[in-house]
């Protein structure tokens, strides 16, 4: 099983870190926290350690990952320049859960950005993230490449025991504990490569957000837009059947005396809306109003409720409101997933 090591305070952060940074210098795989989800990182110059994350996971080598970096400065050692697009976005939310994506620098790189010239870089703004970050650069580790820290197209880990949960198979494995992630859905992805800047993937930050620190609006993405890390239609699906419904369609569902009892598939909801009486049997957790509360514990009810072993999952749909744009897009590719979506 992975080595879950604790590093949440000060002393065992002091503790861990040298090993850690060793793992990444030797081009060894190593899992850490990140704001929002947990990371499956090696170091980014280095091909074959690349090589290693796409093997772990199951994942496609030209479906690209994100280089985490300590800093701005941090992103020169991969971009072969910085837009002025990207430029806004670093200094408005770095630290933070946002990924722009640039040319990519020749020569560095390029197993990372799944063989594209351009690349997507982040600064993370969890405190261990940073802390492992800068001493690997220091260490000559100018990056690391850290897709979510699961099997491909799976639900990504906001804990490290999902980390463990998730890689039995690798029994060196790192695996930094740094408590919850606070944000729990993975970071916005920005393609700054043109102009306007275009949104290929929602997170916490609202467009609206970005939108006023680019001072311009966000364009469509097209045929010409990169390939980008969780954009497939179907990803961050468990192994239990996702569905999405509006409110009244769920409403009706479960009502149904066929939906009430469903003997070998047990059902499972999540949702806003108050279980109705005659359900009896069902799991049900309640889906908070707030999409910071929800994005901060999706990925750990939808685990959750898959390891209670049900056959489906009925989510009811997030509200039209732009601020639900990040959750509504990890529901809607679980539910993707689904075998007659």
């Amino acid at each position: 099983m992975a080595r879950v090591t604790p590093a949440s305070s000060p002393a065992d952060q002091a503790a861990a870190l040298p090993a850690a940074v060793d793992a990444l210098v030797r081009g060894e795989l190593l899992a850490f926290p990140t704001e929002t989800v947990y990371g499956l990182g090696a170091r980014a110059d280095d091909a074959a350690a690349v090589a290693r994350i796409f093997a772990a996971k199951g994942r496609p080598s030209d479906h690209p990952l994100i280089v985490h970096v300590a800093d701005a400065a941090g992103a020169e050692a991969f971009a072969a320049e910085l837009p002025p697009s990207a430029r806004r976005l670093m200094a408005a939310f770095w630290p933070g859960p946002l990924t722009v994506i640039v040319p990519r620098r020749e020569g560095i790189g390029a197993e990372a950005a799944g063989g594209q010239d351009s690349v997507g870089l982040r600064c993370p703004s969890h405190p261990l993230a940073l802390a492992l970050l800068r001493a690997a650069a220091a260490a000559g580790v100018p990056g690391v490449a850290a897709p979510s820290a699961n099997r491909f197209g799976r639900v990504s880990p906001t804990r490290a025991a999902h980390v463990a949960d998730e890689f039995t198979a690798l029994p060196g494995l790192i695996v930094l504990d740094g408590g919850d992630c606070a944000v729990g859905i993975e970071s916005a992805i920005i393609d700054c490569t043109r102009e306007p800047a275009v949104l290929l993937r929602p997170g916490a930050l609202s467009a609206a957000h970005i939108e006023a620190v680019l001072q311009a609006p966000l364009g469509q993405r097209d045929g010409h837009s990169p390939r980008a890390s969780g954009t497939l239609a179907a990803h961050y699906a468990p192994s239990a059947t996702v569905r999405l419904m509006d409110t009244d369609t769920l409403r009706a569902a479960l009502q149904s005396s066929a939906a009430a009892t469903r003997p070998g598939d047990p059902v499972a909801v999540y949702c806003r809306s108050v279980l109705p009486a005659g359900a009896p049997g069902m799991l049900h957790r309640v889906m908070p109003s707030d999409p910071d509360a929800v994005a901060h514990e999706l990925f750990g009810v939808l685990r959750d409720l898959d390891a209670a072993r049900v056959g489906q999952i009925w989510v009811e749909q997030p509200p039209a409101d732009p601020v639900w744009d990040g959750v509504r897009d990890r529901l809607q590719r679980a539910a993707a997933a689904a075998p007659d979506a």
